[in-house]
């Protein structure tokens, strides 16, 4: 249940830990999602809460919804004016250079008949840009802590394929594809007027194996 994962919740969102596998929005093919399942989530209110942003379906993490109209608008503002952060976990495929950094690399959205969409670096595309930090490495592979500055589809993926030529291990489009893609929306800041920022972090999942070791002396 929806309601079991819940980190944060009080008159005006409700902030859930997204298990990996679950779109946020129903699939075009059919099939669950966090939308289709908002009912187990209203808690006492006649109103189901609505996400305010997306996570991929094989991303787990903090994912925010708003509780009622004006809670909608506070929270669509926050977002569009840049003062939500957004912090990441990821495992690369590769150690990139230096230990941390920006990544500048606009983005486009590209589809084709065969391989259908996926986003792509493009002058002419969206302005996207990243901060990055190395935590650790091990066997050829890195922990990456990375903060969005932007909010584009794929951003991060991107980035970290294309902008670091490491891709996220697991990432079925812009990398290997092997196993369960480590990427996990770790924690969600979300300033409020008149009152206290909302502040959540979500546990690591399992899947993160042996890097969890290096996550909590971090």
């Amino acid at each position: 249940m929806l309601e079991d994962r819940i980190l944060y919740v009080d008159a005006e969102v409700i902030v859930i830990d997204k298990p990996a596998g679950l779109p946020v929005d129903p699939p075009r093919t059919g099939g669950d999602s966090v939308a289709a399942r908002a009912d187990e989530l209203k808690l006492g209110f006649q109103r189901a809460p609505v996400a305010m942003h997306r996570l991929d379906r094989d991303t787990s993490g903090c994912l925010l919804l708003a509780r009622n109209p004006k809670a909608r608008a506070k929270i669509q503002q926050a977002f569009e004016t840049g003062t939500v952060e957004k912090t990441y976990l990821a495992v690369v495929d590769g150690v990139p250079e230096g230990d941390n950094g920006v990544i500048d690399l606009p983005l486009a959205k590209f589809s084709t008949a065969g391989t259908g969409w996926r986003m792509v670096p493009d002058e002419a595309g969206q302005r996207a840009q990243t901060q990055w930090r190395k935590v650790g490495e091990k066997d050829g592979q890195a922990l990456v802590v990375f903060t969005p500055l932007t909010g584009r589809t794929h951003q991060i993926r991107v980035h970290a394929a294309r902008g670091l030529g490491a891709a996220i291990v697991g990432d079925p489009i812009y990398g290997a594809g092997a196993g369960p893609m480590l990427l996990h929306a770790w924690r969600l800041v979300v300033p409020r007027q008149n009152k206290a920022p909302i502040d959540v972090t979500a546990t690591v999942p399992d899947s993160f194996g042996l890097w969890l070791d290096l996550i909590d002396a971090g």
